[in-house]
């Protein structure tokens, strides 16, 4: 609760929470939001694969590297049987170019920003 009243207060970042999973999930509050931060592997991912399964993608937040995986994970089960479904396979690939295209555009847009004049800053101290 102290992060997101930091974010919300200070940082001017629209979050909300926390929310217990089962009702948040339960009774469909989750679409009221971009996004969904669980703490926990379990708080989220079994409800998320419960909704969304066969189409939703794993996104893994504040690596410096991007990192998607399909909400199946790994199918070791059906590998190789022909069986498997590549929808979510193919949502986690796009995903992550995504993601990674707004890395790069938000580097680009930041790597130059305009000096603040310190002069008029410190006169006005």
């Amino acid at each position: 609760r102290p992060a997101l009243k930091k974010l919300y207060f200070n940082e001017n970042i629209l979050v909300f929470g926390p929310f217990a999973a089962d009702s948040f999930f339960g009774s469909q509050t989750y679409r009221n939001y971009d996004a969904v931060l669980a703490p926990y592997h379990d708080q989220g991912l079994i409800a998320f694969k419960t909704i969304a399964f066969g189409n939703g993608v794993n996104y893994t937040a504040g690596l410096s590297k991007v990192r998607t995986s399909p909400d199946h994970g790994t199918a070791y089960e059906i590998a190789g049987k022909d069986i498997a479904d590549p929808q979510s396979f193919r949502q986690a690939i796009y995903t992550a170019l995504d993601v990674f295209r707004n890395r790069e555009e938000y580097a680009e847009l930041t790597k130059n920003p305009l000096k603040i004049r310190t002069l008029e800053l410190e006169k006005d101290k």
